[in-house]
């Protein structure tokens, strides 16, 4: 294969992974990875750093560091601009405090790769922009966890002259995303009584309730998962409404289509993703939802060179079902690109496999002890197996380990997880500033 310059847009987990192999093959002088943040986390763990269980300053990894050690570039900014005829991206200035620290760069490429995930859909709902929380990245996650914490104080204060005072916590969205934070935050506020907060009880007045447009929490698995979620939040005194349509979102309230009203001290939008809306105004051929239509070896039709993986491209199967946004597709996607450009350089040789699905089932996180999910999926065509309790929680605290052994190796990864191992018993539970 001849040497071509490879750039990949967004370091999430499938645009990371792609350029930690291509780098560690390749080489930096011909991988680069372009990205708006300086860390990297990831992103299924943005409930626990909302919560406060996590401390994304420990969570972060540069990728700086990840660049150095898996030697590919590294390129700081947003992407901004695409010239498909010149084959080349701008990437914007970077500006703090309103002095520019990296002026404009214009980069080529001959293969660019595009994973740049997923934001918050609110499809248009009066209110959400205004008062409601999305959990798009670290810094929205940063910022709940400061509202929140603040929030309770306020509470614990006011305890003492007004006995109902408390915390309305509203998060909108069953999905897996409302879910875990609903759990996250229950464990959250039991700790938060430990460290001075002693007036409020966690169960009675911090209220935690999640609204659900779909007939059950987590519509697109298995009903027995659902409901073995939707009875474990219960049993944590999470108040759980499904068939709830949001009408509006107020700064002190939700309302439904009925009138009905929820208070929410706190509002958290989970109900649905899209793509960046960038892509489209970049020219790119994109569906509803703004995803980038890719064919079935995730090239992106009439831009010669380009593909795209993960959140932001939509691939059509063969049984006319869309491949869902699932880390666990980024994954593979990133897997199934790696043995393109090693293998079969820029472009697919001739009968180059196509991309396929696989489905390995899916597990959804209810605190630090339990999980729920179902394993396998259709690997073993309709055989799939229900999960729960402490097995299913080490199952998916190993797909952060896998990650993690991904872009930083088996050694690093062990020795990083006993070093967290040891933190956590010598640090308060949750991040208290």
């Amino acid at each position: 294969m001849n040497p071509y310059s490879l750039v990949i847009v967004g370091g999430g987990a499938g645009g990371l992974e792609l350029a930690c192999k291509l780098g560690r093959r390749l080489g930096s002088q011909r991988v680069t990875l372009v990205d708006a943040q300086l860390s990297h986390i990831w992103k299924p763990s943005l409930h626990e750093v909302a919560a406060g269980t996590l401390d994304i300053h420990q969570e972060g990894l540069s990728y700086q560091m990840l660049a150095h050690d898996n030697d590919f570039g590294f390129v700081y900014g947003a992407l901004t601009g695409l010239d498909a005829a010149a084959r080349a991206i701008t990437v914007g200035a970077v500006s703090e405090r309103g002095q520019e620290l990296l002026p404009e760069r214009r980069l080529g490429y001959d293969v660019l790769v595009l994973a740049l995930g997923s934001v918050s859909n609110d499809f248009g709902v009066p209110g959400v922009a205004e008062h409601a929380i999305a959990l798009n990245g670290p810094q929205d996650a940063e910022h709940f966890r400061l509202e929140m914490l603040r929030g309770l104080v306020l509470a614990d204060l006011r305890k003492q002259h007004v006995p109902e005072a408390g915390l309305d916590i509203v998060i909108i969205g069953g999905g897996a995303t409302g879910v875990e934070l609903a759990a996250e935050l229950r464990e959250a506020s039991s700790v938060h009584g430990r460290y001075g907060l002693r007036r409020i009880d966690p169960n009675q007045d911090v209220r935690i309730r999640i609204l659900e447009g779909a007939e059950r929490l987590l519509a697109p698995l298995r009903e027995d998962v659902s409901a073995a979620a939707q009875r474990l939040l219960e049993q944590r005194h999470v108040s759980v409404v499904t068939s709830c349509k949001v009408a509006r979102v107020e700064a002190d309230a939700v309302f439904d289509s009925t009138g009905r009203r929820y208070p929410a001290d706190l509002c958290v939008w989970a109900a649905g993703i899209k793509a960046p809306s960038l892509l489209a105004a970049l020219g790119l051929p994109v569906a509803r939802g703004g995803q980038v239509e890719v064919g079935p070896q995730l090239q992106v039709a009439g831009f010669e060179g380009v593909y795209a993986l993960g959140d932001c491209a939509r691939l059509v199967q063969p049984d006319g079902s869309a491949v869902p946004p699932r880390a666990q597709v980024a994954h593979q996607q990133a897997d199934y690109l790696f043995r393109l450009f090693t293998r079969g350089g820029a472009q697919p040789p001739a009968g180059w496999p196509v991309y396929r699905y696989h489905d390995y089932g899916s597990l959804v996180s209810l605190g630090t002890d339990t999980s729920v999910g179902s394993l396998m999926g259709n690997l073993f065509r309709s055989t799939s197996w229900f999960v729960e309790g402490l097995f299913a929680r080490w199952l998916y605290a190993s797909l952060h380990l896998l990650h993690h052994r991904a872009v930083l190796g088996t050694t690093r990864t062990a020795v990083l997880a006993l070093a967290r191992f040891l933190v956590k018993r010598a640090t308060p539970l949750v991040k208290l500033h």
